[in-house]
């Protein structure tokens, strides 16, 4: 007589995976020759000549609310779009063009670049320090926010809005023009306090996002800040900051065998 298997609980830990460093799959470009293009121009390379000209330019952006408007000449502004830093707007000036920074792309390249200088108005230069209370006055989560964004960009991921997707970045390895994204990133701050997004504490908030990264190919990353210290409101709190990466994929039953020679042997169906 067969025995019939049990039924077997997957909980949601089964499928959790802790990366050390983001894995690296099989990137989809969108040409045949993109990949080369992308080789021979490393994005590491293409920020760094965009950090030189935004310093030696002594270029000032402007604060408008919760983001920031920079003024870019032909050049700078090709750096901008090399690099895949803000949004161009369209004006009827065609030797100058603005460039809409989200909080977190501004305060990287005035932050972790040292670049950029911003101003409340055409005189008065803010300080780090200013810029940061002023985010952080804006979104409480801000910290947790900006600490992962850097987190990815210094690991020369190019980061954008995943807000299409349902989620907070999406991931590139390099330009998004070459190639499709390969993480839909999720950010959830350590501990039930203001700063926590509140997501993925139901399977149904879960199971939501994994079908939506499912259907367009793409790995969901979740990167959880963990707090080390009781202060959030000096820069110093990035320092007490922990960035712990984990991908989270769904579990397909066809493709989990690891006991399937051992059933084969003991004759169980």
């Amino acid at each position: 007589m067969r025995r019939r298997r049990a039924k077997e609980f997957h909980p949601i830990g089964s499928v959790f995976r802790t990366l050390f460093s983001m894995e690296l799959g099989r990137p989809r470009w969108k040409g045949k020759a993109f990949a080369d293009i992308a080789h021979a121009n490393p994005m590491s390379e293409i920020v760094t000549q965009l950090q030189v000209s935004l310093t030696q330019s002594k270029t000032y952006a402007m604060l408008s609310g919760c983001d920031i408007l920079l003024e870019a000449g032909l050049e700078l502004a090709d750096l901008l779009s090399k690099a895949s830093f803000g949004r161009g707007i369209v004006t009827s000036n065609k030797g100058k063009q603005w460039f809409q920074l989200g909080p977190e792309e501004a305060f990287y390249l005035c932050h972790a670049l040292k670049c950029l200088k911003v101003s409340r108005d055409n005189e008065t230069c803010m300080s780090e320090m200013e810029l940061w209370d002023h985010f952080r006055s804006n979104r409480e989560a801000f910290p947790e926010f900006y600490k992962a964004y850097f987190h990815l960009r210094s690991k020369n991921w190019v980061v954008r809005s995943g807000i299409q997707y349902g989620v907070d970045y999406v991931a590139y390895r390099h330009h998004p023009a070459l190639v499709h994204s390969e993480y839909a990133v999720l950010v959830v701050a350590d501990g039930d306090g203001d700063a926590s997004s509140g997501r993925l504490r139901v399977w149904s908030d879960l199971h939501c996002t994994l079908r939506v990264c499912g259907s367009v190919a793409k790995t969901l990353l979740v990167l959880t800040v963990r707090r080390y210290g009781s202060d959030r409101n000096s820069l110093n709190c990035l320092e007490e900051f922990i960035v712990e990466e984990r991908t989270i994929t769904r579990w397909v039953p066809e493709r989990c065998r690891e006991d399937q020679g051992l059933e084969e042997a003991l004759g169980v169906d």
